[in-house]
């Protein structure tokens, strides 16, 4: 119960904030917040316990244009701070040119589409990280007992290395959700008078293909029905027409019907078998026409 505390705290605070975007609260700060701690995260980083006259500015960009479109170039940066600046300064311009993406990318979709896109994107990340963040968590407990042997408490390993997981997929969501904000594509479908602008976004989540699946049921009046993947009824089939070849060789196949009471039985068609294979009547003997009689002519044969 103890290692099930440890996973319940981490489920109370991702729930929160599902509940918050699903309730349809503005996260717009939220947002920014993780954009600022990604583009920060990122360019300390690569610049950090580093000399300036060392720093790989060039790969820097390469690496923040997969977050964001960056319109400053490495060029403008030297001219701006001088061939000497400081981490700080880096991380303050590329701030600075986030937030002027930031807002043209809102201007572009307008605020109410792009309110709807933060809590869709926001709210796909963290159910993909948190599955993900799930099976982590299931490794980790299934072999924490192995602690032991280093004479340390398993639980407490636990809880530690179970606080560094759910900090990584925070980080993770963070840098998920910036990408995804700047660079996904948005389609908008025009508003009516009844919902506002329905927004979709390619690559938001991870869809099956569409298969167009069915499956058919009988239904209350014996009849059958066909349903989609959906479980919308799609039609009712009725019996299909059979052809005259099919219903002649059917007659000619088919088993014939039990004696009625008081009736003498009707005999098989010669050279031809209970399931329609072609089998040779005994000699002298007309073939059987059902299971009853069959059984009789064997007893007659003993």
């Amino acid at each position: 119960m103890k290692y099930d505390d440890v996973l319940n705290r981490q489920r109370q605070a991702i729930y929160e904030d599902r509940r918050q975007i699903l309730e349809g609260d503005d996260i717009s700060d939220q947002v920014h917040d993780f954009v600022e701690k990604t583009i920060t995260a990122v360019t300390t980083e690569k610049l950090a316990n580093v000399h300036p006259e060392e720093w790989d500015l060039e790969q820097l960009w390469t690496e923040l244009q997969t977050l964001f479109p960056v319109s400053i170039t490495v060029d403008e940066l030297v001219d701006e701070l001088g061939s000497r600046p400081t981490v700080e300064q880096v991380v303050e311009e590329v701030l600075s040119d986030s937030k002027i993406a930031y807002q043209k990318r809102e201007d572009s979709l307008g605020s109410q589409v792009m309110r709807e896109l933060e809590r869709r994107v926001v709210l796909s990340v963290i159910d993909r990280r948190w599955r993900d963040h799930l099976y982590e968590m299931d490794y980790l407990k299934d072999g924490i007992g192995l602690r032991a042997m280093a004479q340390r408490d398993p639980l407490v390993e636990y809880q530690r290395e179970g606080y560094a997981l759910f900090q990584s997929m925070m980080g993770q969501i963070r840098e998920d959700t910036t990408g995804y904000i700047f660079n996904i594509e948005v389609q908008i479908q025009q508003p009516t008078q009844q919902v506002g602008p329905i927004v979709s976004a390619k690559g938001l989540m991870d869809q099956a293909p569409q298969q167009n699946l069915s499956y058919s049921a009988p239904t209350a009046d014996g009849d059958v029905e066909v349903r989609n993947q959906s479980g919308q009824v799609v039609q009712t089939p009725q019996a299909p027409a059979v052809s005259q070849t099919f219903q002649n060789q059917r007659t000619a196949t088919q088993a014939p019907a039990p004696a009625q009471q008081g009736q003498p039985a009707q005999a098989a068609p010669a050279g031809v078998g209970a399931f329609g294979q072609r089998a040779a009547p005994p000699k002298g003997q007309p073939p059987a026409a059902n299971r009853a009689q069959r059984r009789a002519a064997k007893r007659r044969k003993k």
